[in-house]
């Protein structure tokens, strides 16, 4: 099984997709990649050579940020949105969308389930009390 970046590549899988399965390289950015490096897409990832797959790896570890060292950017971009007060940071802060998304409804994602909020009648409450038998020991 084939190791870039860290992370473990399907050996049945072609080469361009397999790249995406690390974080930081999408569909997009993976064809100049693989262009830059001279190896073709259609390619499994089993049939690469130590030679193609260490010249990939060096090519992501010297010229792009994937992984680790993208979610650390990436939190730290959103900390520091937080930490001066902008619109942006108000809106990560209350788990809310931060790009001028709808938010009556929707946004399921961002805001987590619902949470009910009602009340039933006053008279329905007091009659399920009433109407309940008491059990005595």
């Amino acid at each position: 099984m084939a190791r870039i970046a860290g992370i473990d590549l399907a050996p049945h899988k072609r080469i361009d997709v397999a790249l995406t399965y690390i974080y930081g390289i999408g569909r997009k950015n993976v064809g100049g990649l693989l262009e830059r490096v001279q190896i073709p897409g259609q390619l499994r990832v089993k049939e690469l050579s130590e030679a193609q797959l260490s010249a990939i790896n060096n090519l992501i570890t010297k010229d792009l940020r994937v992984e680790g060292e993208l979610r650390r950017e990436v939190e730290g971009n959103m900390k520091r949105c937080i930490e001066i007060g902008s619109y942006r940071g108000q809106r990560h802060r209350r788990n809310l969308p931060a790009r001028g998304q709808r938010t009556r409804t929707n946004a399921r994602t961002r805001r987590g389930m619902r949470k009910t909020v009602g009340s039933a009648k006053p008279g329905i409450v007091a009659g399920a009390a009433a109407a309940k038998p008491e059990v005595k020991k």
